[in-house]
């Protein structure tokens, strides 16, 4: 879920993407990307030419409405809310309801490798953890100043930050976090 994911982006994004470019960017394999463009196009969401693969109306409306979702994800230094080597942060809009103490969250982004995660919430201008109403980030100006350029976080907002070994890993597993919690909670 979450490579299809991440495939869907780089289709939102670019006007064609190569076979190639998906298995650089999807660290999957020829075989493997072949069968998930096939099954992009059999759901209606791509199609190919010569060019490349590229997201066809129904796909660019179905992405639309996942980015007003998941609509900026950003890598983050180390810090004192994410100790991983690699840390990726994904905003959720208006998900706050979604957690009560982020273990969930961050039980999704261990199914894909990550080392840990962290849950935080933004209210009322400030970076809380769930159910606390303290600024985390209150003696982290530099975290703080990366989450709002990158996210631009609003009240409510949720924001999901896995750490791992990899880059890719800490961005693949904060896609699932977030899409898992898209799809066990409804607004």
């Amino acid at each position: 879920m979450p490579h299809v994911f991440k495939a869907l982006q780089m289709l939102y994004y670019e006007p064609y993407v190569s076979r190639a470019s998906f298995c650089t960017s999807l660290y999957m394999g020829e075989g493997a990307v072949k069968t998930m463009i096939l099954h992009l196009k059999k759901e209606g969401m791509a199609d190919s030419t010569k060019s490349g693969t590229f997201l066809t109306q129904k796909g660019r409306r179905f992405m639309k409405n996942l980015l007003d979702n998941i609509p900026a994800e950003c890598e983050i230094k180390k810090c004192s809310i994410s100790i991983g080597k690699f840390n990726h942060a994904i905003l959720l809009k208006k998900y706050a309801f979604a957690t009560k103490s982020g273990t969930e969250q961050r039980d999704f982004a261990i199914m894909y490798g990550a080392t840990g995660a962290t849950t935080i919430i933004f209210r009322d201008g400030r970076f809380t953890f769930p159910n606390d109403t303290a600024d985390c980030l209150l003696n982290d100006k530099n975290t703080k100043k990366t989450l709002c350029n990158f996210l631009k976080p609003e009240n409510e907002d949720m924001i999901i930050i896995t750490s791992a070994n990899e880059p890719f890993v800490a961005e693949i597993s904060a896609k699932n976090s977030a899409l898992w919690t898209m799809a066990t909670h409804t607004r």
